[in-house]
């Protein structure tokens, strides 16, 4: 079975419009055509998002004035607090709202931290069954956790000695990821010797510390929302992305709400960054970050794709389609996300 969808395409990880039609068969993008057509349809692909605490979704803007320690530093964090004295139904209520929500307004993939060892991984699955959105779950507080979910979420080398998880990461072939640089460089450096696939926040970089991403080419994960409401300041993207992968995520949903297009807004107004660099960290560059290669519109991808309504009162008129995508677009614009219905992501 296959359909076509015509508009302006945002083809290839350059994400250059390209006004045709492209066709789909078997969950898979097999033609791209250039040619006339009469739909103000924007097709690009679907949002990845880096990183994200869905279990929070307990905890909707809880905990306003407290310090980033007293937020969400384990165990006795305000969110650590809110996680243990929830039942399991509020719970995978709470999360699944915030995936219908996430879904809906574009984003395919997410990288989940997800606290509460195997029962918490356990947890979010149920919450996602039945839903087209796919989760990368990094199980955290034991070494069960990462045997049970897809790799091992650490909460920062200051935290705890993470000498053994990262062992079995290893030896599993998992990926281990790492808060790292959020509050000061303290722990960049400790986090930098447990080799980790992926680095979340960084905010905190020091100069001769993007030569050793340069070097290592590892992918950091920011998520400058979050910062601004902790306070620990603004992560250096404009450097970061002159050095290595940096993809984009919402970070802890009790302190913002899981949505790509403010995510996106916010960073493109606030550092020094193109919309299509921002376009790119909310898309392609999140799915490398998790070693997915083919994300972009070509042949031969899979549909992952999410196509807007260029006829909204909030897009008719936009004369760049990649800025008002990035500055301007929500949930409302979105028309439909189109997937391809095989797993994204495979460990």
């Amino acid at each position: 079975m296959s359909e076509s969808i015509s508009g302006t395409i945002l083809r290839g990880p350059a994400l250059d419009p390209l006004e045709g039609r492209l066709v789909i068969a078997d969950g898979e993008i097999v033609a791209i055509e250039e040619t006339s057509h009469n739909s103000k349809q924007i097709i690009l692909p679907a949002f990845v998002n880096a990183h994200t605490h869905i279990g929070d979704s307990i905890a909707k803007e809880a905990g306003a004035g407290l310090s980033l320690d007293d937020l969400v530093a384990p165990p006795d964090g305000l969110k650590h607090q809110l996680l243990r004295a929830a039942s399991d139904e509020e719970l995978i209520e709470a999360m699944a709202r915030s995936l219908q929500y996430m879904h809906a307004s574009g984003t395919a993939l997410f990288l989940e931290f997800r606290e509460g060892g195997v029962a918490g991984i356990e947890a979010i699955e149920t919450a996602l069954a039945g839903m087209a959105i796919e989760a990368v779950v990094f199980g955290r507080e034991s070494i069960d956790a990462l045997s049970r979910g897809d790799g091992f979420g650490a909460s920062g080398a200051r935290d705890n000695e993470f000498d053994d998880a990262r062992a079995a990461a290893r030896e599993l072939q998992k990926p281990f990821a790492i808060h790292a640089g959020e509050r000061d460089p303290d722990d960049i450096d400790p986090a930098f010797e447990l080799d980790p696939d992926l680095l979340v926040h960084m905010v905190h970089t020091q100069p001769e510390q993007f030569d050793w991403l340069a070097d290592t080419q590892t992918p950091v994960a920011v998520c400058p929302r979050s910062n601004l409401v902790t306070g620990v300041g603004v992560p250096p993207v404009r450097e970061l992305l002159d050095h290595t992968t940096v993809a984009l995520g919402t970070d802890n949903v009790m302190l913002n709400s899981p949505s790509m297009f403010r995510e996106m807004a916010y960073t493109c107004k606030l550092c020094d960054v193109s919309a299509r660099e921002v376009l790119q960290m909310a898309t392609i560059n999140g799915a490398r970050a998790i070693g997915i290669d083919n994300w972009a519109i070509e042949e031969g991808t899979p549909a992952a794709l999410c196509v807007l309504d260029g006829t909204t009162d909030n897009l008719v008129g936009a004369r760049d389609p990649v800025r008002a995508i990035v500055r301007r677009a929500g949930i409302n614009d979105v028309e439909r996300v189109v997937l391809s219905g095989e797993r994204l992501y495979s460990r």
